[in-house]
């Protein structure tokens, strides 16, 4: 397997044999499905070592899942390395925004597609496989080539002021701490930043001029997290204006009087919400194709989706800009920000090789590769499609955990299959592998086959992690009122005037109308929510003006008025510290096991709470710990790995619940989930005859009985527990 290969690059070593894929060639057509779009490209770039492989998929859908699958094969950025884009391959995302809407992009985006174009732009740093949308690759990017991140490393030398200087130049904006991406607070020696491309903030600890030590810490309750030994820290902004822009748009604000206010700020150089909107008025730089040497190579997957995808996107946004124009006042449309999908790739220097799902000439390759035999979570079908398989075929089964992959593994023993549970592929022979692949293949020439999570078990899993918002907003929107006030992070108080949906260029968005002092409105869209916050100060709040400092002022009072109740919570919780309590064992295999047969993708912060209950436990003290959710949000679930995160550590939990219907639905779930292993589930409930009911309390005494769920006679006093170690109370306040 090559180096700095993926957990599938044994497959990819198969697959660059095949006569299909080394009869490849720029300009040439292959046909493959596209479960095989992922291993052909991977198999591609190890036949082209010197060469960088541009990959188009129509949607962002598509490109994320190829993109995602194609690490399983190539690998992927250094461990330790937090927002770190070193790894084989590379993704180019598209805003998220309408052209000229006055709402920036997500940080995330602009930043990494500053990282992709950093990359191609630096001998040496090249990535293997750059991954792009339709609309991402037709986007118009910047005059200037983005310059190289800011990286801070342990035990590298720099000044705390020069540091500072990098992290403004770079777009990022000085807060009194650190909640969302893109901002940095100082507090002595040690400098707390979120990068735009970091799924986690770092603490910089200074000693002098020397990086002492770095660790990743949790925006909510700024304590450490996990150690780590760099990070890297690309732009926030897209568009950071030099001194030819600044130039461009004074030139503008005089002859375009329409958007003289918003031109004169781009010429001050000022930083704003929605800046990235101007772009196509500043001259926007050439097609990113021109970025790609001779010998590199541009693959449209499915030609024919994306060709009409572009389509669509060049005539919605001429529409769009006929409304604006009219709307503005403007004499002329404004520039596209997208150019035309044919004219970007001409300006390559290959031309473009496609993979559509069926071949157009009888002459071309065809790679033998097909998706795999579906086996719908049964174990005995498994063994039979093995049975049938030629002597010598490489077989993997992909499992998203290692839990997973060994319950399998002895699901197919009991089958008379052996299968070796491995973080790599074993040649020959029937491997499981814990790796996150989205769809699975079946290579007849190159003598494999493939299975993700998704064919065996029939359960679709994400290809990405669920982004983790700055703060949790379920709930919020459906509080709103018409006349209700609102906090905005960037502007201050505001009147919620109500929701109003508009159609611009067959795009239909929801926007919250939000009024500020004098004239000020503003259009928010409804998934940018999480930008407000409900205003909670008093009953008739004075409302603030955008864009001025009163309001700077105002957070900068708060934030000293919080410092000071958050000594007095340090104090608080210092002597609940004190208070010993059992400290739980960390997780078994068995534990990790049982998570693993979760039937569902967990949410961002359904994981957070499963993390927090968890070292609660394992910390010396007890636990009280409330989990607040809405029906359906995931909360038994949580309960249900604490009770057996108990129960291993030879401990009895109780589940108290306030109706004997809901202890029937918890005693099934909990009895369904733990089969299987040696862990005694009963129920207490008036559902249950009088010798029954006997019979378990004297399993609670003695201790037979490992999770009892019941309703409040659990709380009488003829009821004594052995070795009670975990008490969950399910929707407390009905009690």
């Amino acid at each position: 397997m090559g180096e700095g290969a993926g957990r599938l690059g044994a497959l990819t070593d198969l697959l660059t044999d095949d006569p299909g894929v080394r009869a490849i060639v720029p300009r040439a057509t292959v046909a493959v499905p596209a479960a095989a779009q992922a291993p052909v490209l991977a198999a591609l770039a190890a036949a082209h070592p010197g060469s960088t492989i541009l990959a188009v998929a129509p949607t962002t859908i598509d490109a994320d899942r190829v993109a995602s699958d194609l690490e399983c094969f190539l690998g992927a950025s250094t461990p330790g390395a937090v927002g770190a884009t070193d790894g084989p391959v590379v993704s180019l995302p598209a805003w998220d925004t309408l052209p000229f809407e006055r709402v920036s992009p997500e940080l995330t985006a602009m930043g990494a597609r500053h990282a992709a174009r950093w990359r191609l732009s630096s001998a040496g740093r090249r990535p293997r496989i750059v991954v792009a949308s339709v609309r991402a690759l037709m986007q118009r990017p910047t005059r200037t080539l983005p310059g190289a991140p800011l990286v801070v490393s342990t035990h590298d030398v720099i000044a705390r002021d020069e540091l500072l200087k990098g992290l403004v130049v770079l777009g990022y904006r000085r807060e009194h701490r650190v909640e969302h991406r893109g901002e940095f607070a100082v507090r002595g020696g040690i400098v707390d930043v979120w990068g735009s491309t970091a799924d986690a903030p770092v603490r910089i600890d200074l000693f002098g001029d020397e990086v002492e030590r770095l660790c990743t810490f949790d925006p909510g309750d700024q304590r450490q997290v996990d150690t780590c030994d760099s990070v890297w820290l690309f732009t926030c902004r897209e568009l950071i204006c030099d001194d030819d822009d600044r130039r461009r748009a004074a030139s503008l604000a005089l002859t375009q009087r329409w958007g003289a206010a918003w031109f004169s700020r781009l010429a001050d150089g000022e930083l704003f919400d929605g800046m990235e909107g101007w772009l196509p008025w500043l001259d926007a730089g050439p097609a990113i194709t021109t970025m790609l040497d001779d010998e590199d190579l541009v693959v449209v997957l499915e030609p024919s989706r994306a060709s009409d995808r572009a389509s669509e996107l060049l005539d919605e946004e001429a529409a769009l800009l006929e409304v604006l124009a009219a709307t503005w006042g403007a004499p002329e449309a404004p520039p596209a920000l997208h150019a035309a999908l044919d004219t970007v790739l001409a300006a390559a220097p290959t031309g473009a090789a496609r993979l559509p799902s069926v071949p157009e000439d009888t002459s071309n390759p065809v790679v033998e590769v097909r998706a795999p035999e579906p086996l719908r979570g049964d174990p005995a079908r498994l063994a039979a499609v093995l049975a049938r398989l030629p002597k010598g075929t490489t077989s993997v089964v992909c499992t998203t955990s290692l839990a997973t992959g060994a319950h399998l593994v002895d699901q197919l023993a009991r089958e008379g299959v052996t299968a070796r549970l491995s973080e790599e592929v074993m040649a020959g022979s029937l491997t499981v592998v814990p790796v996150s692949l989205s769809l699975g293949c079946a290579a007849t020439d190159a003598g494999f086959v493939v299975w993700s999570d998704a064919d065996v078990t029939g359960r679709r899993v994400m290809h990405r992690a669920p982004r983790r918002r700055s703060r949790a907003v379920e709930g919020f929107f459906d509080d709103l009122v018409v006349g209700s006030f609102v906090v905005h992070r960037h502007h201050g108080v505001a009147r919620f005037a109500g929701v109003t949906t508009r159609e611009m260029a067959g795009t239909t968005r929801d926007y919250l109308i939000l009024e500020f002092r004098g004239t000020d409105r503003l259009y928010l869209p409804t998934d940018q929510i999480d930008a407000i916050t409900a205003y909670s100060g008093g009953e008739s709040p004075t409302l603030s003006r955008m864009g001025g400092a009163e309001w700077q002022r105002t957070t900068a009072k708060a934030k000293a008025a919080a410092d000071d109740i958050a000594e007095e919570l340090v104090a608080l919780y210092r002597a609940r510290a004190a208070t010993a309590g059992h400290a739980f064992s960390p997780d078994t295999p068995w534990q990790q096991e049982v998570e693993a047969l979760f039937p569902y993708t967990e949410t961002v912060d359904q994981l957070a709470a499963i993390e927090d209950v968890k070292a609660d436990m394992e910390a010396p003290k007890p636990m009280d710990r409330l989990v607040c959710a809405d029906v359906g949000f995931g909360k038994t679930e949580v309960a249900l790995r604490a009770v057996f995160k108990c129960v291993q550590d030879s401990k009895q939990a109780a589940v108290l619940v306030p109706t004997t219907l809901l202890a029937s639905q918890h005693f099934q779930t909990f009895s369904d989930r733990f089969a299987g292993y040696p862990v005694r589930v009963e129920l207490l409930s008036r559902f249950l005859a009088d010798a029954d009911a006997r019979a378990v309390i004297a399993g609670v005494a003695d201790g037979s009985v490992d999770v009892v769920i019941g309703t409040h006679r659990l709380l009488a006093e003829s009821i004594s527990f052995k070795d009670l170690g975990l008490l969950v109370v399910d929707e407390e306040q009905r009690f």
